[in-house]
């Protein structure tokens, strides 16, 4: 997606279950204070999505069609979690536990004529080795647990090509509390920027270099004897 804006959206949820607050909220929040960084030229838009299935679905496209970020990062709440897991692809099926109005997709299928599989542009494994926070693990995932966190994240890597990410992070506590998370996250969000531009420069090179093969390949109009 070329045509990016130079916007990052990051969404967290709201209270589901026994979880009035939720940890991937108050995480958003404190990053949102202290933004990306000053040397990040990018603008951070933050959104509360609610544990409802049908609302996500309506929300997450309007992200994609509305703001055409170059990247969106959603962060969810484990609640069995101690560290940071970072979710390197989304499932399209198996949804079968309601949200938080007792509702659940047909089937448990995200989208009926999806992959089964939808991975990040983004490699989790690179970014989980950099992103060092003093205080809390930061570690890499591929099963992002089939309810509304996965469902998010497969929708988003549809509609964006690729271009999300999902972060999960434990509940609060004295020892991780919300600003502890949300300093994380800036770490790990400037961690992905710099990984999906190394991505892109890579690309570049091998569509310049795909180029001067194929042209090296035409005739160059000289006369046939």
């Amino acid at each position: 997606m070329d045509s990016q804006s130079s916007c990052v959206v990051v969404t967290g949820f709201g209270p589901f279950r026994q979880h009035l607050v939720n940890s991937s909220w108050e995480a958003v929040k404190e990053l949102s204070k202290l933004g990306l960084g000053s040397d990040m030229e990018v603008e951070l838009q933050i959104l509360q999505l609610p544990v409802d299935y049908r609302e996500v679905k309506q929300r997450v496209t309007r992200i994609w069609e509305d703001l055409q970020p170059q990247l969106v990062v959603h962060v969810g709440m484990d609640p069995a979690a101690k560290a940071i897991f970072l979710e390197q692809c989304g499932k399209n099926c198996g949804y079968g536990d309601a949200d938080i109005r007792g509702f659940h997709p047909e089937c448990g299928v995200c989208l009926p004529d999806g992959p089964e599989v939808i991975a990040s542009g983004v490699s989790m494994r690179a970014v989980s080795r950099r992103a060092v926070v003093e205080g809390v693990e930061v570690a890499f995932s591929r099963d992002a647990g089939r309810y509304v966190c996965d469902y998010t994240y497969y929708l988003s890597l549809h509609h964006g090509n690729g271009c999300a990410a999902l972060v999960h992070v434990p509940p609060l506590s004295p020892s991780l509390p919300a600003s502890l998370l949300g300093k994380a996250l800036q770490v790990i969000i400037q961690e992905m920027l710099e990984e999906t531009e190394k991505t892109r420069s890579q690309r570049l090179v091998h569509r310049k270099l795909s180029l001067c093969d194929s042209r090296q390949g035409e005739p160059t109009g000289g006369l046939l004897l």
